[in-house]
């Protein structure tokens, strides 16, 4: 499975942007996606998480009430919707899949920076 985040940037306080994490190989295999960030200095922590069914998800306290979580297996890409964007969201941003049989794969990161 290789997997390929776009979407990071240069945002606002305030401001939206998107992530994507586009996966390719055996995507049918994939159980659990989600996002990791981190900070410099700091340890890398779970953003959010969602279920190969898309009905379960699960999100950081930090980030609750402002991303959003979602995939579409049609598409073989998951996305992270960012509202509200504070400046300690300010990290670099890392999608993973999990597959039952061959483990956890990731993908290169994006930065995202919010000014304040």
């Amino acid at each position: 499975v290789q997997l390929v985040e776009s979407g990071g940037g240069l945002v606002q306080a305030g401001g939206s942007l998107r992530l994507s994490c586009a996966a390719s190989g055996s995507t049918l295999s994939i159980n659990a996606m989600g996002w990791y960030r981190q900070a410099p200095g700091k340890q890398r922590e779970l953003v959010a998480a969602i279920i190969s069914d898309g009905k379960m998800t699960n999100y950081a306290d930090s980030v609750k009430g402002r991303f959003t979580i979602s995939r579409d297996n049609a598409e073989n890409t998951m996305y992270l919707q960012m509202n509200s964007l504070k400046p300690e969201d300010t990290a670099v941003y890392y999608c993973f899949g999990t597959i039952a049989t061959t483990g956890l794969y990731w993908g290169q990161g994006t930065q995202v920076t919010v000014s304040s």
